[in-house]
């Protein structure tokens, strides 16, 4: 991993936000922006070569850790940590990228089995493993502006952040919730 990605929950959120749900703009739409993007992260050696199904892995993992967010924090009392792995398309997606157990002197570690592109996918695998591991997946979340969804760290002190800017999406989503009461209460015109 690079040294400007030496924090896991920056190398996902970074990795989830190539995708931006608002815009509908996508930062890896090709093997090569796949292989260019990996390879600016440190995570590949200069002159890898991605393909299709290295894009499919890819975008299936990108998906799958989106949902896992979501649904990680959509729960009544928000996230305990224990959900890794509960996006529909997560666990297919970890299998297809081979990791193993390393003992460190600093304690055990995931690896990549593999080099090249595969193994660039398995180093954010191994991340999010790493942000469970020390105690940042709770903080993880996706806007939960469904317009949004844009993934960000929770530095809240009790971990109540819903969105990734209040200035925006929870301005939105209060302004939409206040309208809504406005609409519903007794005597109120209707515009």
């Amino acid at each position: 991993m690079s040294e400007d990605m030496d924090n896991p929950a920056d190398l996902v959120i970074d990795f989830v936000n190539t995708y931006d749900v608002e815009s509908d703009a996508d930062s890896i739409p090709t093997p090569a922006a796949l292989a260019t993007w990996l390879g600016e992260r440190g995570l590949i050696r200069p002159g890898e070569v991605a393909g299709e199904t290295d894009l499919a892995t890819a975008v299936g993992l990108r998906d799958g850790l989106r949902a896992a967010l979501r649904h990680d924090h959509d729960r009544p009392g928000g996230a305990d940590g224990h959900g890794v792995g509960h996006g529909a398309g997560l666990p297919r997606a970890f299998a297809a990228l081979p990791l193993r157990v390393t003992l460190t002197a600093d304690g055990p570690v995931l690896e990549p089995v593999v080099t090249g592109v595969l193994g660039g996918l398995a180093e954010i695998a191994a991340a999010v493993m790493g942000t469970h591991a020390d105690g940042m997946w709770p903080r993880l979340k996706v806007c939960a502006e469904n317009t949004c969804q844009w993934a960000f760290v929770d530095s809240s002190k009790n971990r109540s952040r819903s969105w990734c800017s209040m200035r925006v999406c929870g301005n939105r989503a209060k302004t939409r919730a206040y309208r809504a009461r406005r609409q519903t209460e007794p005597g109120s015109r209707h515009l």
